[in-house]
Formats: C-alpha cells, structure tokens, sequence
C-alpha cells in the first residue's frame, strides 16, 4: 500500500506538517521526492557497553532497541525530514520483516510499493555493539532473492540515493537518471584494492558524490581530503568528502562554490547510520535549493544529533529535535557569534516552540510489545 506522502516532523510517534520543498511543489511534479532501494536488516542495538566483548566473558548491555536497518536507516532519515520516500527492497515472511514492513510504512510513512515480501526468505539481521564512540557489529543473512523489476520501477522521484559498487553497474540507476530523478552517490570499501574510479560505472549518472576522506584519497591518488574533493569533480558536478570529526569538505563544478564546515561537538552514544543521516541531510538541502555551505551545514548537524541518540533508523532526527537543537544553542550565553551565523538559515525552517525539553529522548520499538496509543 502507498503512503500518503505527508511530512512528518516528530518521527513515528507524532507528526507535524513540515515540507522543505513546499514552495517548490507543482501540479506536474514526479509523486515522490526521494526513491532508493536495497536491503532491509532487523538492527538489534546494545549501548552502554564499558568496553569491547571479551572472549569467553559475558557483557551486559545498559540500553538495547530494534529497529529496521541498512536501507532502512537511510529511508526513515528522508522521511523524518519531509521528504516524500519510495523504497524498494525485499522483506522476508518471517516475524522480523512483518516488524519492519509496519515500522517503514505505517510509522514513518514511506512508500513501499515497489517492496515484496518473499516467501521462505528470512530477514537479515545485524546486531551491534556501540561502546566509547565506536561500534561492532555481527550479522546474519541468507542469499538475497533474485531480483525482480517492480512494475514502473523505479517509479518517477525528484532524486534517488544510490550506493555505487566498485565493478558492478545497476541498471536502475540509468533508468532513474532518464526519468529526470538526480542521482546522489555513496560507496563503501573497495576490497579488491584497485580503487579506480573507472570500475564505478554508474558515477557518470549522479549529479553529487560523497565519499569519506580515505575513500575519495584513494580513488583520487591524492593525500589531501579537499585536494581529492576538487579531483572528483572532473566526473561529477558536486563532491562531498566527509572529514570525521574534522567537519566536511564540499565543491560545485558547475556554480564554483565551495564550502568547508567542522564537525558539531557532541557526545556520541552511537554512531551508527550517522553517514545516511548525513546524505539524507544533503540531499534535503540540495532539493530545496540552499547555498552549498547551508547544504553541507544541515548535512552534519543532521548526523551530530543522530549519534546521540542509538541505532540507525532510531536515531534519525526530524525538525522537532533540529528545531529544539536551535532553540537551545541561541539560548547559550556567550555562544561563538560565527557559529550562529552559520546555522542562520534554520530560524525560517524549524517549527515554532513546541514546549518539549532538549535532548529529546524517542521511545524506543522492541519487537513484541505493542506501541502505546
């Protein structure tokens, strides 16, 4: 069933109309905002671990939540933003992917249309372990079922988050990028170890790219960060590196601009689906039109508020907690007078007080007890 593409603001236990790309809206526009596709985990999340398991030993956990992941995290950290997602991905019949069907499309209200649920299949799993700012993570799952074209897939979207694989092209990333969608990029570690961008055949299709800093070094052959992101632009429009706790480094081919924006300090409970929090981020900003430096801005305070909170998908932020955020540094005596300048452009975005303290906390899903009315 489709969702009804309404925005929400409070994540999945409250909803507040908030749409960034409002004033942009028309009668012709495509029927969703963002669409991607990939495989959906159950995420079983452990925080509150002194240290790492040790063999042999028995770790207790302070906090534990389940929630959907992989795909998912970036799906719901779309949505929570107000925009319009479609996703595509199998779920398996078993009690997990019931779970995480119900959580994507009646608790956040993403579209799964193009989704199936495949017989005999069970969900992949992941559980991780956050402790002192890192994870570990251990997962299970069985051979992905074949894959099979949604009827009108991939539907018509605004944009589509595509994850690249080093020597392997997916023809749905043509598609999209024919159908007028802009394609944002991600990678991962390319384990063969040859790092050429020619062996990322759907790049030519994205209008951004954003990769961490050893990522875009190396498919670079640079050993500079921004060195790198200027590199990467000789194939793609827009280069984002991501720089850790050193902030973010972004260029635009086509307007010039650049921007270079450190890393908010916060007190990271898990870091977990921090970097879909981040494309999600951006990729908001980019649809509704901001200045690159505003863009990039949104795109880490996106993923400094998510690393407070654990889990992937649990931990995506929405306007509540990006406006209490804001609300609460202007409050701040003596706050650096350039860093409120730089998130300036938030007063004419976030909702009105709602009278909710900061940090927010969300209730957390736990499979099997029933969400409170």
């Amino acid at each position: 069933m489709a969702s009804t593409g309404k925005a929400r603001v409070e994540g999945p236990y409250g909803s507040s109309p908030l749409d960034p790309l409002a004033a942009l809206r028309a009668p012709d526009d495509p029927p969703w905002d963002v669409y991607l596709t990939g495989t959906v985990f159950l995420d079983i999340v452990f925080t509150g671990l002194d240290s790492a398991p040790v063999r042999g030993t028995e770790s207790w956990a302070r906090g534990m939540g389940s929630s959907p992941g992989g795909v998912a995290n970036m799906a719901t950290a779309l949505a929570r933003l107000g925009l319009r997602t479609s996703l595509a991905a199998a779920f398996g019949d078993d009690h997990y992917g019931e779970y995480c069907w119900d959580t994507l499309e009646q608790g956040e209200g993403i579209d799964l249309s193009p989704s199936r649920t495949v017989p005999g299949w069970h969900s992949p799993v992941t559980v991780s372990m956050a402790y002192e700012g890192e994870r570990t993570m251990v997962s299970h799952g069985h051979e992905p079922p074949p894959e099979e074209p949604a009827p009108d897939c991939p539907p018509r979207a605004r944009a589509a988050v595509a994850s690249l694989t080093p020597g392997r092209g997916a023809p749905w990333i043509a598609q999209a990028a024919r159908k007028g969608a802009r394609i944002f990029g991600d990678v991962g570690w390319d384990d063969s170890g040859q790092w050429d961008l020619a062996r990322l055949p759907d790049l030519r299709y994205c209008e951004a790219f954003l990769p961490n800093a050893q990522e875009a070094m190396r498919y670079t052959g640079t050993d500079c960060p921004r060195a790198a992101a200027r590199a990467l632009t000789d194939h793609v429009p827009v280069a984002v590196v991501t720089l850790g706790a050193e902030g973010a480094y972004a260029v635009d081919r086509r307007t010039g601009e650049t921007a270079s924006v450190p890393a908010i300090e916060v007190e990271a409970l898990d870091p977990t689906g921090a970097g879909d929090v981040f494309v999600a981020g951006f990729v908001t900003g980019t649809l509704a039109g901001w200045p690159l430096a505003d863009r990039l801005a949104f795109a880490g305070l996106t993923a400094a508020l998510s690393v407070q909170e654990f889990g992937g998908s649990l931990s995506a932020p929405g306007w509540a907690e990006i406006g209490a955020w804001w609300r609460r540094v202007r409050s701040v005596e003596g706050q650096d007078p350039s860093a409120l300048r730089r998130y300036a452009f938030l007063a004419g975005l976030v909702p009105g007080e709602l009278g909710r303290p900061w940090p927010l906390r969300r209730a957390v899903p736990t499979i099997g007890f029933r969400r409170p009315a």
